[in-house]
């Protein structure tokens, strides 16, 4: 599995102030043939990990997270079997089904899930 660490002391890249050239002159622009997409197909949802679990919000599941760095031995691992209540673009909000404690974890560290019942998904269709 892959990992992906945060970096707390970088540094955004700075640029010396004099060292910017402003051209000028007129800028020529054409007409569009529409709304400009960035190359995206509107209407479409993207199948991102944290679009499906907005989609299936509430489904009773087990989801898989693992830690690279543990405080000891054998306990990389964590395992809830609960319900999804949100998802963003880097983490989850899941609640525990047996005693409704709820966790924020972060989606670097999620693995699978395994779901009890069908899973809804984006159309396919072309």
């Amino acid at each position: 599995m892959v990992q992906y660490y945060w970096t707390p002391n970088y540094q955004q890249q700075t640029y010396p102030a004099g060292g910017v050239t402003i051209p000028t002159g007129t800028v020529q622009t054409t007409p569009s043939q529409g709304p400009a997409t960035g190359g995206l197909h509107l209407g479409r949802e993207q199948s991102y990990i944290e679009n499906i679990m907005r989609l299936n919000r509430s489904k009773p599941g087990t989801f898989h997270f693992s830690f690279e760095h543990a405080t000891a031995q054998g306990q990389n691992v964590v395992i809830i079997r609960g319900v999804i209540e949100a998802a963003g673009r880097d983490h989850v909000i899941l609640r525990d089904i047996k005693t409704n404690h709820r966790f924020l974890m972060p989606m670097i560290y999620f693995d699978y899930a395994e779901f009890d019942e069908p899973l809804q998904y984006f159309d396919q269709t072309p």
